[in-house]
């Protein structure tokens, strides 16, 4: 009777063991996390453009918004909740000749004037920025901050001095070309050059002139940021190699995606990761579309040729301007639309992942291009910058991440490259 009672005792024993044993297997249910609300995070970050173009008032332009203004308005970046723009004195290709360089010139000068209007209507809430500390210090105060660009030496002509007259005016983000090369270094677009009815060569100067040398060491010396984009491939190595701070590239999207010219390649990417640089990825559907779709290749090329135009290309609306007929290039770029789509921000997300798998998060930002034709499905002016952040929170990127994608990682380079002006112009 002792020795069942004990067997008894045991087997119950063994009963609550495997009972707890299987409690214990059996996962917890978790209480579901805080949702994180995308507008907390975008009204938490430093919402920066790295690069727009400028819109004179009264001054048509066919890449402006639906309502005539630009896309980077000062009540567009209120909607939006864009925080800073950097807004660029950007000249497109022209002939190098003193007429010109004036026209160039003129053309910067106005643009500057228009942004200092800007800043100067009180009902616009702006300030300029010339520092990461005032760019913080708006953001605190609940002012939007314009940051000046420079883009394309063919505005300093024949005066190299002209670098510290736009840095006394405000300028902090320097880029040397556009379209075509110039006298400082050879674009990632060479010019056509419709007297010739062909391209400038590939290179001109094998990268940088010793005046673009000259330029980059300048500019590092004043505490202005080198801006790599539209520069050829050769020429952004030598100024990666030759800067002594971090550079950025302000609108550059990923050649191993979209496998264009104008985007940077991998031992670019590569390179400014090593000096704590930063690649701003832009909405521009031209330079997100995917270049492995052998059938949208055959498509373009037939539209081109259709159009009278080189099949070759640098981009797919590469050489539009070559067209003198209104009616042909108006037909050739709807062709090019309609084939491209709209674009979406999963692409432009995806050029953002490749560069975060490739060299860090603190390498990545958002440079736009607005006015110059950018704009995709969901993010066409600075009003609908929000629809990113939800993306990259989508994608899985973190509030902290968001926060370095959006502003966090430009206005680290723009401190680090501060620092007291040598040898400062009279």
């Amino acid at each position: 009777m002792q020795s069942n009672l004990k067997l008894l005792t045991l087997l119950a024993v063994l009963t609550a063991l495997v009972a707890c044993a299987e409690q214990a297997e059996t996962p917890v249910a978790k209480k579901p996390e805080a949702t994180i609300s995308p507008e907390i995070v975008h009204q938490k970050a430093l919402v920066l453009d790295a690069h727009a173009d400028i819109e004179i008032p009264g001054k048509e332009d066919r890449y402006a918004g639906a309502d005539g203004k630009s896309k980077v308005a000062p009540d567009k970046m209120r909607a939006g909740g864009v925080d800073a723009v950097v807004m660029s004195l950007a000249v497109g290709p022209g002939p190098r000749t003193a007429e010109g360089y004036a026209a160039a010139r003129l053309q910067a000068d106005a643009e500057l004037a228009a942004v200092i209007d800007m800043v100067a209507d009180p009902a616009n809430n702006l300030v300029l920025a010339r520092s990461g500390k005032e760019l913080v210090a708006a953001h605190e105060a609940g002012k939007g901050a314009l940051i000046l660009g420079f883009q394309n030496a063919l505005i300093l002509g024949d005066d190299d001095a002209g670098i510290d007259e736009f840095y006394n005016a405000g300028v902090r983000v320097f880029a040397l070309t556009h379209m075509g090369h110039n006298d400082f270094a050879d674009s990632s677009r060479p010019l056509y050059v419709a007297a010739l009815a062909s391209h400038e060569a590939v290179e001109e100067h094998g990268g940088l002139s010793d005046r673009g040398r000259a330029a980059i060491k300048r500019i590092n010396e004043l505490g202005a940021i080198v801006d790599i984009s539209q520069l050829s491939q050769a020429a952004a190595l030598e100024v990666l190699n030759l800067s002594t701070a971090p550079v950025i590239a302000s609108h550059s999207n990923v050649r191993a995606l979209t496998d264009v010219s104008r985007n940077v390649s991998d031992e670019e990417i590569d390179r400014i990761g090593e000096i704590g640089g930063v690649i701003h990825i832009a909405p521009f559907r031209g330079y997100l579309f995917d270049s492995t779709n052998a059938d949208l290749d055959v498509q373009i090329r037939a539209a081109r040729r259709e159009a009278g135009i080189e099949e070759d290309s640098y981009y797919p609306f590469e050489l539009y301007w070559e067209i003198t007929d209104v009616e042909v290039q108006t037909k050739f770029l709807s062709t090019v639309s309609d084939l491209l789509g709209p674009g979406s921000i999963d692409a432009m997300i995806d050029h953002i992942d490749y560069i975060v798998n490739r060299i860090g998060i603190d390498h990545v930002g958002i440079g736009t291009d607005f006015n110059h034709g950018s704009g995709i499905n969901g993010y066409d002016d600075a009003s609908e910058a929000l629809n990113v952040t939800k993306g990259l929170l989508a994608r899985g990127y973190s509030p902290a991440d968001v926060e370095k994608i959006w502003g966090g990682n430009f206005l680290r380079v723009f401190n680090k490259v501060a620092k007291k002006v040598v040898n400062p112009s009279p």
